[in-house]
């Protein structure tokens, strides 16, 4: 597992206690309050339908930020990767789930030895398979240990990407699941990543109306064959109202609902889901001004750009603001309103807050997440947070 994290430098810890103002650029800054807001809303929800609440902690990154979710209700976090699992487990989360297919031998000798240090303090660690080579090999590693992996039979319910079809092969593939003692078949995991961000309710509607009838197939074929479904997990920030309505998912995984991205906030609002603000900013400063524009130190190294530049987010009494790419190191800010006065264009100095256009890689961008309690504008800086499961390993 990964070690504990450095000691904080000094000039990050002296941020504790200070004002907004304190916060260089560019930085990668959390709303606590608002972060709050959108989780105890998802607990609520979660809550009302009866759901297991699992977050997916590959967009913080962050076993701090995991606790959280933890102590407000969470069952357990999602991770994408090996290295997120360790990071996680080595951050006291005891309850991780990787939904993604891990073939390499090293990988899964990490697996069996994370499952196991889970096991000794009384956690679990789940992984999910979409072939037989691939249980063939989890079960080969878990030999190095007298730990129960929890093994989930990913099927492809319309992303196109990973997953078993929906038909006979998930029998077969779940039949070569229970031959082995050293893992438990715990469900199906039956994520729609393409829907998340359809932009509109019903096309999102239709998209898990269609995944939900194959995963109702599949769950008739298993129990013809007498394996009954413990739990199907799944669905995202832009659908999980629908798979919650749906009566077929017993357990959700949105993750970016805590932080909220500029993607996401394009989506039609759902009325059957909770209202999510953004929490995730990037702090930056305007370095220079010319005729029509200004530019700010926030580029490619501070956001990503997968999804879409950020949007400016404007604080009472500052001026709309409309971000360009100026590349590694600088953003472009345009007046949102070309024809009206210079005035509109922020002075040399000032901070400029981003809704980065996707949380996750952004948060891969920075080694901490600087915490601020009682908003952007006067708030104070509650914590400095590493982002411990940075990488891809």
């Amino acid at each position: 597992m990964k070690a504990q994290p450095e000691p904080l430098p000094d000039h990050l810890r002296a941020l504790v206690g200070q004002g907004v103002d304190a916060i260089d650029t560019p930085a990668l800054v959390v709303d606590l309050d608002a972060a709050n807001r959108n989780l105890q809303r998802a607990v609520e929800f979660a809550t009302k339908h009866r759901l297991r609440l699992r977050p997916h902690a590959k967009m913080h990154k962050s076993p701090a930020v995991a606790r959280l979710e933890l102590q407000a209700g969470a069952v357990g976090v999602c991770v994408q990767t090996v290295a997120e699992a360790e990071a996680m487990g080595a951050g006291g989360i005891n309850d991780i789930l990787i939904t993604n297919e891990i073939l390499a031998v090293n990988k899964l000798r990490r697996v069996a030895a994370l499952a196991h240090q889970l096991s000794v303090r009384g956690g679990q660690l789940g992984i999910v398979v979409d072939s037989a080579e691939g249980v063939e090999r989890l079960a080969q590693a878990m030999q190095l240990t007298k730990a129960v992996v929890d093994v989930y039979i990913e099927i492809d319910v319309g992303q196109g990407r990973c997953g078993v079809s929906p038909d006979e092969k998930v029998v077969t593939l779940a039949r070569a699941v229970v031959a082995r003692s050293s893992l438990r078949f715990a469900g199906l995991h039956a994520y729609h990543g393409g829907a998340q961000h359809l932009r509109t309710v019903g096309e999102r509607h239709a998209a898990i109306v269609a995944a939900a009838a194959k995963v109702e197939d599949v769950r008739r074929l298993l129990e013809a064959a007498d394996m009954p479904v413990p739990l199907v997990t799944g669905a995202g920030t832009g659908t999980f109202a629908h798979e919650a309505a749906s009566g077929v998912w017993n357990e959700v995984q949105p993750g970016s609902f805590l932080f909220m991205d500029a993607d996401y906030l394009r989506n039609d609002r759902d009325p059957a889901q909770p209202q999510f603000e953004p929490a995730l900013f990037v702090k930056a400063q305007v370095i220079s001004v010319s005729a029509g524009h200004a530019v700010c130190d926030a580029g490619l190294k501070a956001h990503a750009i997968d999804s879409g530049v950020p949007e400016v987010h404007a604080l009472p009494g500052q001026p709309p603001l409309r971000f360009a790419n100026g590349g590694d190191e600088h953003g472009v800010l345009h007046p949102l309103d070309e024809s009206g006065p210079l005035s509109n264009l922020p002075a040399l100095g000032d901070t400029v807050w981003l809704i980065p256009g996707h949380c996750d890689p952004t948060v891969n961008l920075h080694s901490h997440l600087v915490v601020v309690r009682d908003g952007l504008a006067g708030g104070r800086v509650e914590s400095v947070v590493p982002v411990m499961a940075r990488g891809v390993w």
